[in-house]
């Protein structure tokens, strides 16, 4: 469905809100709603919230690890194993 079709305004909102609800998630995308003629909030189905809650939590752990290693604090996976094979060792 064309991104066109998927801005409405805050008063179709408050007038279609159970089938809104209904229907969100069959809906290929999320529905933008406008107030005063500017985007003002996206509604959009529990699933689709979640996947994108998920991938932005991975896109952080990526670019942490990138600057880890852009700034040398990474040591070789061997050492590291090493290190915690002593530690299960010792407890």
């Amino acid at each position: 469905m064309p991104l066109s079709n998927q801005i409405k305004p805050i008063s179709f909102l408050k007038a279609h809100a159970a089938e809104i609800v209904r229907n969100i998630a069959k809906e290929a995308g999320p529905l933008i709603i406008t107030q005063n003629g500017e985007a003002k909030a996206v509604v959009q189905d529990i699933e689709s919230y979640e996947q994108i809650q998920e991938t932005l939590a991975l896109l952080k752990i990526l670019a942490l690890g990138a600057r880890q290693i852009e700034t040398g604090k990474v040591h070789p996976a061997t050492q590291v194993l090493s290190r915690l094979r002593v530690k299960r060792e010792t407890h």
